[in-house]
C-alpha cells in the first residue's frame, strides 16, 4: 500500500468478498443472523481505523445479489446451502426459498451500519468514499411485446434493484414485495432511513448482455429464480434455454453504456464506478440462473497464449463504450480491467487465464509475463499509440528467447 500511494495510485478496498470466516457460520449462520451486524461493523472499524488515512475509496460488500445467490439458493458458494430441487449440487441444509433474501437483507444493512460507522468517525480524516459492488448485465427484450418489456424490467429489479433501490431510496422494488411476499424481509421505519442515502458511490462489475422474455411464475415453492420468472439467451438466435448453459456469448460494448446510463437515470447520477470489466469467462451465470455448467465466453479463455488480440478489442470496446457514456452526462469515476493477474477463480481454480499478466503455475516460483493486453493497457494509461503488430512481434520475440 506504501507503495502504490507513493506512486500516486488511490487505494480501493474491499472489506467482504465471499470470505466469511467459518467461526461466524459455525456460531449462528453468518449472514442468516443478524447478529452479523455487529461482528462485521466491529471488523469495519478496525480496517477504518488502521488502514484509513491511506485508503480513498472504501467497498463494503462485493455483489451481495451474487453471493447471496450462489450460498443460499444455488449452493455453488461457501457455505454452500440449498433446497431441493433448486440447488446445482446436492445441499444438506439450507432453504432455497428464504435464504437468498435475508442474505442480501443483512447484508444490506451491515452495510449502511459500516457507511454510518466511517461518516460519522472517519470520512473527515480521511476524507475517502464509501460504496458498494453490484453485479449487473445489460437486459434486452427478446420482443417487443408487452409481456418481454416487462420481463426485462423485472429482471433488473431483481439482479440490480434488489440491491440498489433501497441504498438509494429505502426499500425493495415493488415487483419483489409483490411476487416474494413475506418471504421478502421487510425494514422497519428506522432501518429504512439507514440504509437509505447509505452510499457515496455505486461500483458494478459488467462483463455481457442477455436477451429475456417472459416466464410464467410457477406455483407452489420457488426460489429466486423462479420468482425472477424470466427466460434468457446469449443472443435472439439462441434456441430457449435448458438446464445446462449456452456454450458462448459474445461481447456487447453497448451494453456497459446503456447498463451506466440506465442506473445514472435511476439513480441521480451518482459517481459510478466500473470495480470489474475484462475477463473472458461468465462464471457468475450459474449462481443467477441455475446452471448446472459454467457458461463462457467464447474467448477461448482457457488458452493460456500472451497473444491475447481479442482481449485487447475488448477492452478497447469496453472503454470507448463509457467514454460515450461520460460524453452523454453519466457520472462516471473510474475504470478497473479484471484482473491484473492470472487468479484462483471460485469454480475452475486455476484453471483459466484471463489476467493482463499471466502466471505460470507449473512452476513453483510463479513468474509472470506481461500478455500483450497488457502492454496495450500500460500505453492506454500513458496516453499514446500503440503499434499491436510491433508490440506482438516483441511478444514473440520474448516468448521465443525464454524457451
Amino acid at each position: 500500500m506504501a507503495f502504490s500511494i507513493s506512486s500516486g495510485i488511490q487505494v480501493h478496498i474491499m472489506l467482504y468478498q465471499l470470505d466469511l470466516p467459518q467461526v461466524l457460520e459455525d456460531e449462528y449462520d453468518g449472514w442468516l443472523s443478524p447478529r452479523i451486524l455487529e461482528d462485521f461493523k466491529a471488523y469495519a472499524d478496525v480496517c477504518f481505523r488502521e488502514f484509513g488515512d491511506r485508503v480513498s475509496h472504501w467497498i463494503t460488500i462485493d455483489e451481495p445479489n451474487v453471493a447471496s445467490i450462489g450460498s443460499y439458493d444455488s449452493g455453488q458458494l461457501a457455505p454452500g446451502h440449498c433446497s431441493d430441487p433448486f440447488g446445482i449440487r446436492k445441499c444438506t441444509v439450507g432453504n432455497s426459498s428464504v435464504e437468498p433474501y435475508i442474505a442480501v437483507h443483512n447484508m444490506l444493512l451491515a452495510h449502511a451500519s459500516v457507511t454510518k460507522l466511517y461518516r460519522e468517525k472517519y470520512q473527515v480524516a480521511g476524507k475517502g468514499i464509501i460504496g458498494i459492488s453490484v453485479y449487473t448485465f445489460w437486459a434486452y427484450p427478446l420482443t417487443n411485446s408487452t409481456v418481454d418489456l416487462e420481463a426485462t424490467k423485472r429482471c433488473q429489479d431483481f439482479i440490480v434493484h434488489w440491491v440498489l433501490r433501497p441504498l438509494v431510496f429505502g426499500d425493495y422494488p415493488q415487483v419483489m414485495k409483490n411476487i416474494v411476499g413475506s418471504r421478502l424481509p421487510s425494514f422497519t421505519k428506522a432501518q429504512s432511513e439507514d440504509v437509505k442515502g447509505s452510499l457515496d458511490f455505486i461500483g458494478m462489475n459488467h462483463y455481457y448482455s442477455l436477451y429475456v422474455n417472459d416466464r410464467p411464475l410457477g406455483k407452489g415453492t420457488r426460489d429466486f429464480v423462479a420468482d425472477m420468472s424470466v427466460y434468457y439467451r446469449g443472443s435472439k438466435t439462441d434456441p430457449p434455454p435448458g438446464k445446462e448453459a449456452p456454450t458462448s456469448i459474445g461481447p456487447d460494448p453497448q451494453g456497459l453504456r446503456l447498463m451506466v446510463q440506465y442506473l445514472q437515470e435511476t439513480y441521480g447520477n451518482l459517481p459510478t464506478y466500473i470495480l470489474e470489466n475484462g475477463k473472458l469467462v461468465l462464471f457468475f451465470l450459474p449462481y443467477i440462473f441455475g446452471f448446472s455448467s459454467p457458461y463462457s465466453s467464447g474467448y477461448g479463455s482457457s488458452n493460456d497464449t500472451v497473444h491475447d488480440n481479442d482481449r485487447i478489442d475488448y477492452l478497447k470496446s469496453y472503454i470507448g463504450s463509457i467514454l460515450t457514456a461520460v460524453r452523454n452526462g453519466a457520472n462516471v469515476k473510474g475504470y478497473f480491467v479484471w484482473s491484473f493477474v492470472d487468479v484462483f477463480e471460485y469454480l475452475t481454480g486455476y484453471g483459466q487465464s484471463y489476467g493482463l499478466y499471466r502466471v505460470d503455475f507449473a512452476d513453483e516460483s510463479r513468474p509472470r509475463q506481461a500478455r500483450l493486453s497488457a502492454r496495450w493497457y500500460s500505453g492506454f494509461l500513458k496516453n499514446r499509440e500503440m503499434d499491436v503488430q510491433n508490440e506482438l512481434a516483441m511478444a514473440a520475440a520474448e516468448s521465443r528467447a525464454q524457451q
